[in-house]
This record gives structure tokens, C-alpha cells and sequence, in this order.
């Protein structure tokens, strides 16, 4: 069996709400995405989505077809392996959203050929996993209250602050937060790269004695030294390695300087399942935990549920807040039941209902 073409769909995403996450960041109004088809001789395709309503699929596409193309195209899609160890060689030329799309396609397409679940050709561990609410920037403390209340009351396991970044508002809003939802709630912090080593040590000590089950991110990415620090004076379990752009051999420093209780990647930044499935086997041998980064598309987030459900060391499911600027393209996109779990999807390879109607309705572009 041989791949004998890769298209690329450009699609428009209108309306997506107004969002933002960190200083700095805001999700516009108007994005697309691609819909990456690989088809085989045999009659099978291979599917993802490529983009985000932050990073247009038209912005990345054409190195998809210039770049990876030609070295998909008369390949075996079963010598996954292989071809994303070529992949990564071209990542000077090519960004790692697509080689993480191109990726995803392969297991979609494995898992086809194979009759399977993605999960499944993993190695299922597991058939359901709890969701937590992954709060975007709101516009004050009482609003994070009331949605942190919501989602507990929706007997979601947990919910995550995107704070405003300020350190001494960010710990009233954290105090805010736990008083309304009890001591038993698990929350935790994403400080999103905010805090220079002072404030994030004073941050980190109030969300301490507040409970929290985590403290991600509240230093440059570059700051390893500071991390290590941070680590030595805090007892609540640090998360870094989300965000650098690379695949597994950006985790060793993490690991030799320990720098980080837990590791975390995505699809688009880490180049795909199958960086992320070796980095969660390289933390389960560190004893520790591997948290699957939201992926930025409703595709992508099918493919991290298969790999939540085939790996011992991750805890909870992130679905980033609102759904109208992660969700789109999908006649069905995922669904958390009454009590917070979302469960393993049942179809061949990712198991998606992708929204062809609606694509076709929302084309720009074929790039072949």
C-alpha cells in the first residue's frame, strides 16, 4: 500500500469569539483551517486538521505541500516511524503544526487499515478519562467564580486559572476561586510564562497553602535555572515543557537539571502523537506525569484523547475555554457525559465525524 496524494483544504472559521490567555495574546475573529487528506492505492485516507482560530492553516499549508509532500507521496503510511524521523529533519523548513498534522494523519490512516481505535494500536489503558475547564483570561474575579462554579456543579473533575498576571490579583483571584468551590475542588494555575522568579515564588507559595493541584508555567520557557529554583522551594508540583517548539530531545534538560515535576506537549508545537507518546513513556519512567496540552483544533483533540486513553500517567483531559474558539469542522465534536468523562471512541483510526458540508461550503483553497 502507497500514499498516491496529499491535499491540503483551506477552510474558513468566521465568527470565533474574542480570547485571550496570557498578556499578549488574543484570538482573532477570523481564521481557517485545513483539512490534510492522505490517500492510499488501496482507497483509504488519512485525515487532519491543520491550524487554529491564533494561527491560520493558510499560513503554514503551502510548506506542507512544498516540504512534506513530495517525501509522503509513493510512501508506505505504515512505516510511520520512519517518515516522522524525516519529517523532523525538515523542520528548519517546515513548521511542527504540520509536521504534527501530517503525523496525526498517519495514525488516522494506520488505524484504518488496521480496523482499530487509534488508542487501541497504542495500547488502550484506559476507556474514559475525566475533563477539566480550562478557564480563558476573564474579565474579573467574580466572573472566574461563577464559571469555576458552573463546571463543578457539571461534575467536571477540575478547573484550571488563566489569571490576569498580575501576581498580587492572580492570588486574590486564586483565593477567591477556592473559597467558592471548597477545599475539596481541584484547581490549578496556568501562569503562562507571566512571572519573573520573585513573583512567581510568592504566587507559588499562596497557591500552596490554597491546594492546587499544580503550578504550570509561571516562568519564561527559557529560564531553566529559575525553574530549578523554583522547584527546590516550593512543595506544589511544577509543569513545564509545554511550549518550545521540538520534539523529544527538547525534554533531556528538563529532566538532567530537575527543572519540572510533570512534562507536557501537544500536536502542533511537539510534532505530532508520536513525539507525544515517547515523552509520556520517557516520564513514566521518571515516575511522573505526562499532561496532554490542549491542541488548538477539534481534530487534534480527538487524537489527544487516544493517546489520554493509552498512557498509565496522565490525569485529567484539558478542554480549553470557550468552545467557540477551539471547536469547528466537526459534525460531532467530542462530548463530556453527566459525570465530567469523556470515553474512548469506538470507529477505526481517529474515529471522527468530520463536517464535509460544511467544509465545502467554507473552501478558499486546494493546495496540491
Amino acid at each position: 500500500m502507497k500514499i498516491d496524494d496529499v491535499s491540503l483544504t483551506i477552510f474558513t472559521w468566521d465568527d470565533i469569539p474574542p480570547t485571550r490567555y496570557h498578556a499578549g495574546s488574543f484570538v482573532q475573529q477570523d481564521s481557517n483551517l485545513g483539512l490534510l487528506r492522505l490517500r492510499t492505492d488501496a482507497g483509504l485516507e488519512g485525515h487532519a486538521f491543520l491550524g487554529s482560530a491564533s494561527n491560520p492553516a493558510a499560513m503554514d499549508g503551502p510548506q506542507l505541500i512544498r516540504w512534506l509532500k513530495p517525501m509522503l507521496m509513493g510512501a508506505n503510511p505504515l512505516e510511520r516511524e520512519r517518515l516522522h524521523a524525516r519529517m523532523l529533519k525538515l523542520s528548519r523548513n517546515v513548521s511542527y503544526r504540520c509536521i504534527g498534522a501530517a503525523d496525526v494523519a498517519l495514525w488516522d490512516l494506520a488505524g484504518k487499515i488496521a480496523g482499530l481505535p487509534v488508542h487501541a494500536l497504542m495500547g488502550t489503558m484506559r476507556t474514559a478519562i475525566p475533563a477539566y475547564a480550562s478557564s480563558q483570561v476573564l474579565p474579573s474575579i467574580d466572573a472566574y467564580v461563577e464559571q469555576a462554579q458552573a463546571f463543578k456543579a457539571a461534575h467536571w473533575a477540575a478547573y484550571k486559572i488563566h489569571p490576569p498576571t498580575d501576581p498580587d490579583t492572580d492570588i486574590k483571584l486564586c483565593e477567591a476561586v477556592r473559597r467558592a468551590v471548597g477545599d475539596e475542588y481541584t484547581l490549578m494555575l496556568d501562569s503562562t510564562w507571566s512571572y519573573d522568579y520573585p513573583d512567581a515564588l510568592k504566587v507559588g507559595f499562596a497557591i500552596q497553602r490554597l491546594g492546587f493541584k499544580w503550578y504550570e508555567d509561571p516562568l519564561a520557557d527559557e529560564d531553566i535555572n529559575g525553574y530549578v529554583k523554583l522547584r527546590q522551594k516550593l512543595d506544589i508540583p511544577i509543569m513545564a515543557t509545554e511550549y518550545p517548539a521540538g520534539a523529544l530531545d527538547t525534554y533531556p534538560i528538563w529532566l538532567t537539571e530537575r527543572a519540572t515535576d510533570y512534562l507536557r506537549g501537544d500536536i502542533p508545537n511537539k510534532g505530532g502523537l508520536t513525539t507525544m507518546l515517547k515523552t509520556a513513556h520517557l516520564a513514566e519512567a521518571f515516575r511522573m506525569r505526562y499532561e496532554i496540552h490542549h491542541s488548538g483544533n477539534s481534530l487534534n483533540n480527538l487524537a489527544n484523547l487516544h493517546l489520554a486513553l493509552a498512557i498509565p500517567n496522565t490525569t485529567f483531559f484539558e478542554v480549553l475555554l470557550p468552545d467557540g474558539a477551539h471547536k469547528y469542522g466537526m459534525a460531532r465534536d467530542l462530548e463530556i457525559d453527566a459525570d465530567g468523562m469523556l470515553h474512548a471512541p469506538a470507529g477505526p483510526g481517529l474515529g471522527a465525524e468530520i463536517d464535509f458540508d460544511l467544509i465545502g461550503r467554507k473552501t478558499e483553497a486546494v493546495l496540491r
